[in-house]
């Protein structure tokens, strides 16, 4: 049974959200509980949950005052013996017990926790000597990063942070020049850090505070504690706003154009323009000569048959020949169901990369083959269909969900167009089909026989272009 996407209504909202997760990861068990043991810590405190939580899972027991020091500064030796602890949680059940095997007579507080992490294989020689300087956010995503392996601290965000990234919508205080940035993408990564606004910014080269410090630790620890991520990308992929003379790569207008390019130019001059029709000057031309120059002006139409036309009318003045392009059936509504077709072939694109089954690391022919199963489920083909029905024109399939082979064609080339993919059509007979340019590849798509029955067939998709003549020379 075909599926029916109400593509009008879809609203799109790329805002990738993951549940947090209640259980702890095995190998953390809070071993007190936390009732007021630091004096500067109230519920109402920044970071309250988890300076909380840090002193129950044994990771801090505060400072000699009494107080935790919620914006006093680290050393990067301190975000050493911090991230130590939490190795050793994990991998001992005891806080301390990491450290306490690598302990020599004389140590500084923070090298036995260099030493185990140095063991572990989480660090290198790259901090000696700067354990009692103070540590800036950047070199506290680099000792953090790898503290826990990714079974203990998966990656949930990947896509979400690629995207807000590359984009630099979010985090566009990094670059592949600030020191550790891919430690840094990785919290962010694992929902141990969302930034300290609302563009995601994570100040490397500032100091790092004992309470934001808490909080990273935490959230590594307590997957309750974990931030989500929030970022809308939505305007990233929407193809909003796009039109379909937008999809047309420019022409030159030839007043009489004397070769089949020239003439192929001015039809994308008129397409690109928004416009129905052309006005060529030939002085002299003959009836015969005005129908010949109506059925090439036809072929090349079809070559974009995204666009919905599908017929032509001539009108002579003197020397001049305007041609006007309609589709058989529309009627002087032909510009409402082209700007409907656009609207629902937007939405569809839209719904799409709102829902992840399109991606930005997809070639375009994976691209291609979810835009071919979708037109296959979101249509039937009509076989009560005359010359005149809307259903020869990418309306009818995208707002009623029946076509034919040049309805089928012309509404995958529009989804094909709006990913940028550069396609055209092959006509053998009375058929129609889409040919496109596929990560530098030729390649055949049949999106009407592809549609088989209630299933999608996808022999006719990709097809090369001898296995296309084979295939629709002996027919389905």
């Amino acid at each position: 049974m075909k599926k029916h996407i109400p593509a009008l209504l879809l609203a799109l909202s790329l805002l990738l959200t993951i549940p947090a997760q209640a259980a702890q990861e095995p190998g953390f068990t809070r071993q007190r509980t936390y009732a007021g043991e630091f004096s500067d810590l109230t519920p109402a405190s920044p970071f309250y949950d988890n300076v909380a939580a840090l002193y129950e899972y044994g990771l801090a027991n505060g400072k000699a005052d009494g107080t935790f020091g919620l914006q006093d500064p680290l050393t990067v030796g301190q975000v050493v013996i911090f991230a130590g602890r939490v190795r050793s949680l994990w991998q001992a059940g005891d806080p301390e017990a990491g450290a306490a095997a690598c302990a020599a007579e004389g140590d500084s507080a923070a090298l036995p926790y260099l030493r185990y992490l140095q063991q572990e294989g989480v660090l290198g020689t790259e901090l000696d000597g700067s354990l009692s300087a103070p540590a800036t956010r950047a070199q506290v995503a680099h000792v953090l990063a790898g503290t826990l392996p990714e079974e203990v601290l998966p990656s949930v965000y990947d896509e979400l942070v690629t995207q807000g990234y590359a984009s630099r919508r979010f985090i566009a205080d990094v670059s592949e020049y600030t020191p550790y940035y891919q430690d840094i993408l990785a919290l962010y990564r694992k929902g141990v850090s969302a930034g300290s606004d609302a563009a995601g910014s994570f100040l490397p080269n500032e100091p790092v505070t004992r309470g934001a410090a808490a909080a990273m630790l935490t959230r590594m620890v307590d997957p309750a504690l974990r931030v989500q991520l929030r970022w809308d990308l939505s305007s990233l992929y929407s193809a909003a706003g796009t039109t379909l003379a937008d999809l047309v790569e420019p022409g030159t207008y030839v007043l009489a154009p004397a070769t089949q390019e020239e003439l192929e130019s001015s039809i994308r001059y008129m397409l690109a323009h928004g416009n129905d029709q052309l006005i060529f000057y030939y002085p002299g031309v003959s009836d015969d000569e005005a129908r010949q120059l109506m059925n090439r002006s036809l072929s090349v139409m079809k070559a974009y048959c995204e666009q919905g036309y599908n017929e032509v009318r001539c009108t002579r003045g003197t020397g001049l020949l305007t041609l006007t392009f309609g589709a058989a059936g529309a009627g002087s509504s032909l510009q409402d169901y082209r700007a409907a077709a656009m609207e629902a072939a937007i939405a569809a694109h839209d719904q799409l990369w709102a829902e992840g089954t399109l991606r930005p690391d997809m070639t375009e022919l994976e691209k291609a083959r979810i835009y071919y199963g979708w037109i296959c489920d979101n249509a039937i083909y009509d076989y009560q269909a005359r010359d005149n029905s809307l259903s020869h024109i990418p309306y009818n399939l995208f707002v009623n969900h029946r076509a034919v082979c040049d309805g089928y064609t012309g509404a995958y080339n529009l989804l094909l167009k709006l990913e940028g993919i550069r396609c055209s059509t092959i006509i053998q007979g009375d058929h129609i089909w889409t040919t496109a340019t596929l990560d530098g590849t030729e390649y055949h798509i049949d999106t009407t026989w592809g549609d088989s029955a209630g299933a999608v067939n996808y022999d006719y998709f990709a097809m090369t272009p001898q296995q296309s003549q084979e295939l629709h020379a002996r027919g389905r």
